[in-house]
């Protein structure tokens, strides 16, 4: 393990718990180890899979409205 990750474990250990399984389920994604699926709130399954149906015919969100939604989180 390097110094780094044992510096950030030291970091996240100092958190709340439900923080630090938050960034167990991050690192877990970045690893490719993503361990169980996440439920998915049935209110919001027809956006989801509307999304998996985008994704399949490789319809995705331009540059330019990428930018557009961040400069929304700016505001």
């Amino acid at each position: 393990m390097t110094k780094l990750l044992e510096k950030a474990l030291e970091a996240v250990r100092l958190l709340p718990p439900d923080s630090q399984d938050q960034i167990a389920l991050a690192m877990l994604s970045l690893s490719g180890n993503e361990g169980e699926p996440e439920e998915v709130d049935p209110t919001h399954l027809p956006a989801v899979l509307e999304g998996l149906a985008q994704a399949r015919r490789r319809q995705f969100a331009t540059d330019p409205e990428i930018e557009a939604a961040f400069r929304r989180f700016e505001q």
